[in-house]
């Protein structure tokens, strides 16, 4: 081995229970080539390919002396690469990107108002997490950055989250990403914007001014790599000064689609205990539905943090909907189908939807400037809502596509 220099890079996970991960220590040498100490759980079938990455890796940043040790527990390529270049990136410094191809089936756009009943976090520093989190089919799934990440491991989590846009499959589910609270997480958006995400989740958010400032850096980054889709999206409101801003959050952009609320730092704030019962939430909880409404976007509620009581979270998601809300965060797969059964609209809600459309239709065709179901007057409003009550239904498969058809609707 040649002589080293002082300076190492670390990057990854290793110890009991890390799987489909690795830790990589990088260190250059003044001579000497290249040196790679390589132990995985996977040597014998992959060993030569792991080599063959490093050295592409290697030669892409013109590295000609360095001493790299892998420690592997089954590490994908795109998990590889990027601790590799996190590590190599603490070292030198250099503006170059090592990206793996872009998956085909991930380049789609989403609507701004698609459906968004559940919205799945993973940790955006544990790659096992993220493989195949598309098959259980949440409407979103965020790859965090922030409260999900401990302090020293944000820098790497950012190679891990960018090759992860590229390289995982997310099944049709919107791609979403919260970043750190601004003016930190601004930085993270150089490696999102660039990588086809669909949404960015912007924590912590009290002000208009965050959203601007956010604005302003992907518009920058826009312009730079010439992207033309749309990137939504959706503030999360923590705190009590943002539960007083809120309609300030949710009316300062056409980008925003949505607006959260979590609980756990809000009902910390405001120096109280969460609860199932959440009594000592439903103002702030109200206040983003109304806010949200008033704005024309979708809110959304908090995470249920017990993963393990389905009934439970049955019942928050009812309570949640007649608040108002549209959707909710989820951080199990498991939790996921209890959501959509019970965000999805129910028969009586679907019947009623459907005499409100079939009203209005009726009235359409007839040249009637005044709707009325029974004894009782529809305006635009609430036939807007039953439309969407039935868009939903046939999204959710509780409503056949050609029901107007199927009950000979003139």
């Amino acid at each position: 081995m040649g002589d080293a220099t002082n300076i190492i890079g670390n990057a990854g996970n290793k110890g009991k229970g890390v799987r489909s991960d690795c830790f990589v220590s990088f260190q250059q040498t003044n001579k000497g080539g290249i040196d790679i100490q390589l132990n995985s759980k996977v040597n014998i079938m992959y060993g030569e390919s792991i080599r063959l990455l490093i050295k592409e890796i290697l030669d892409f940043f013109e590295i000609k002396n360095a001493v790299i040790a892998i420690e592997d527990t089954g590490a994908l390529p795109f998990v590889l690469a990027a601790r590799l270049e996190a590590a190599i990136k603490q070292v030198i410094t250099t503006d170059k990107e090592f990206l793996l191809p872009f998956l085909k089936q991930n380049l789609y756009q989403t609507a701004k108002d698609k459906t968004r009943f559940s919205r799945l976090y993973l940790p955006g520093n544990t790659p096992n997490l993220m493989f195949n989190a598309g098959i259980h089919k949440p409407d979103g799934i965020i790859l965090d950055l922030e409260d999900a990440v401990s302090v020293d491991k944000k820098y790497e989590a950012r190679f891990l989250v960018r090759n992860a846009l590229r390289n995982v499959d997310f099944y049709g589910s919107e791609r979403m990403v919260r970043i750190n609270q601004v003016p930190k997480g601004l930085d993270d958006l150089e490696y999102i914007i660039p990588h086809h995400v669909n949404l960015i989740l912007i924590p912590k958010c009290e002000s208009a001014d965050q959203i601007r400032l956010v604005i302003q850096k992907i518009d920058g980054l826009k312009k730079k790599y010439k992207i033309k889709e749309d990137i939504w999206l959706m503030p999360i409101i923590e705190s009590a000064l943002g539960v007083i801003k809120s309609y300030e959050i949710a009316s300062s952009s056409s980008d925003i689609v949505a607006m959260a609320i979590g609980l756990e730092d809000y009902t910390a704030d405001i120096g109280t205990k969460r609860t199932n019962e959440a009594t000592e939430s439903f103002f702030a909880r109200s206040q983003v539905v109304n806010a949200c409404r008033a704005a024309g976007i979708q809110p959304i509620d908090s995470v249920f943090s017990d993963v393990s009581d389905m009934e439970a979270l049955k019942q928050n998601v009812l309570k949640s909907k007649a608040i108002g809300f549209d959707g909710m965060g989820c951080i199990h797969p498991r939790q996921i189908k209890v959501i959509h059964e019970n965000f999805a609209p129910d028969k009586d809600e679907i019947e009623k939807a459907k005499k409100i459309v079939n009203a209005f239709q009726v009235a359409t065709e007839k040249g009637l400037g005044v709707v009325s179901l029974g004894t009782k007057m529809i305006d635009q409003p609430v036939v807007k809502r039953a439309q969407r009550t039935i868009d939903i239904a046939v999204k959710t498969g509780k409503l056949k596509k050609n029901w107007e058809e199927e009950e000979h609707v003139n």
